[in-house]
């Protein structure tokens, strides 16, 4: 009765299943159902020990009381206690649905018993600090609960248990994290010319462009793509409907968890969103689709492995951009780069290096070599990276 999985037994409930429900309503009271087992399995062991003495002693004389103990403990042992009490505890709905037939009915037959025995007793427990009428807590964690999905094995198929970890993860991101940093934002630029706005508008790939003045942040809306043929007025663009025609821009604080944030994209009946930070500035760009993709995977062909900023070569090492992110990183490669610090690979170098070095320098971050092999004034442009065997957090600097 206690080895039964209390999840799947409220599920078989649920469905119907009569012994499930037995067995939930004996385990409503704990105390009153060991108090019932205990009194049959005492008095069945204390008359049988009493029976065996005295067959013992009548058969044997005195010395029939040994007997009868040695005798009799090695049979419940085996045969009363280890050996069935260990096929319950690996079969234990296939012992107790059918107990719960006799249990049930015995325990409101030997209620008074059971009463006033678990009376004493829970008085002896209140006098020791415990509470008997304080059930069990069934509630999961989100850590336990964690684990209950990964190590359900082929009960639920492995890309079901990865987007249910998947969205117990989204509480521990942020939009920071998923973000099109500013300086890769696709956006129309009023203050460019027809011809250059024209040419942006047909060559997108996005559903949803940024409209700004001069700079990301003077953001004055977003133009959805579907509003493209009102736009363009004999093939001219016509700026007063392209303003028209653009809603307004919608922002999202920065450091905002994503399961906030999926929230507020379906509350907000948005789809994009701009990142900014405490002083108003844009950092980035979010869209639903993103945040959708960390749960169930890309959506598009163009796949992380497809990704041209990202290179795979025959001794183990990659060569990538500063700019990749992290998590991109570690999901193709399959690797464990820390993400709790930078966003990219250009951010995780500098913060080990603590300045922009002045030649091409090595160094080792938590079991992964970085060689960086391109720099430029602000940033870094191309760096190479090994996973090695060695001690996490052990920092090698090296200039060529």
């Amino acid at each position: 009765m206690m080895s039964l999985n209390r999840y799947r037994l409220k599920h078989l409930s649920g469905t119907g299943h009569r012994g499930a429900k037995r067995a939930i309503r004996l385990l409503q009271r704990p105390d009153r159902l060991i108090g019932l087992i205990l009194i049959g399995n005492n008095l069945v062991n204390i008359l049988a020990s009493a029976i065996a003495t005295v067959i013992a002693i009548r058969l044997f004389g005195d010395a029939g009381i040994a007997i009868a103990t040695i005798t009799l403990t090695f049979v419940i042992l085996i045969f009363a206690e280890i050996t069935p009490k260990t096929i319950a505890a690996l079969r234990p709905e296939r012992v107790a649905f059918p107990a719960s037939l006799i249990l049930l009915p015995l325990q409101k037959l030997l209620m008074p018993l059971v009463l006033s025995i678990n009376w004493l007793t829970n008085g002896i427990l209140k006098l020791l600090g415990f509470s008997p009428d304080q059930a069990g807590d069934d509630a999961v964690s989100q850590e336990e609960l964690r684990t209950i999905v990964t190590e359900s094995g082929s009960m639920i198929p492995s890309r079901h248990r990865r987007m249910l970890v998947n969205i117990l993860d989204l509480e521990q991101m942020t939009v920071n994290d998923i973000m099109a940093p500013r300086n890769e934002i696709y956006g129309i630029d009023m203050e460019a010319p027809d011809e250059a706005i024209l040419q942006q508008l047909k060559n997108s790939e996005h559903t949803r462009l940024p409209i700004y003045r001069g700079d990301t942040n003077q953001i004055e809306g977003v133009f959805h793509m579907r509003n493209l043929s009102r736009v363009l007025q004999g093939g001219r663009l016509n700026r007063q409907i392209l303003k028209n025609e653009t809603d307004a821009p919608y922002f999202i604080p920065e450091n905002t968890p994503l399961n906030t944030q999926l929230l507020h994209f379906q509350r907000q009946k948005k789809r994009l969103g701009m990142v900014v930070d405490e002083y108003g500035d844009i950092l980035g760009l979010v869209a639903l689709e993103d945040i959708l993709e960390e749960i169930v995977g890309e959506f598009t062909s163009n796949l992380v492995e497809e990704n041209e900023e990202i290179t795979r070569h025959a001794d183990g090492s990659t060569t990538c951009s500063g700019t990749v992110t992290i998590r991109d990183l570690n999901r193709q490669r399959k690797w464990d780069l820390p993400t709790d610090g930078p966003k990219t690979v250009s951010g995780l170098a500098l913060e080990a290096l603590e300045a922009f070095p002045s030649a091409r320098t090595s160094v080792r971050i938590e079991g992964y070599q970085l060689e960086i092999e391109d720099i430029a004034k602000t940033h870094i442009n191309r760096v190479r990276i090994w996973p090695l065997n060695t001690e996490a957090g052990l920092l090698d600097i090296s200039a060529e």
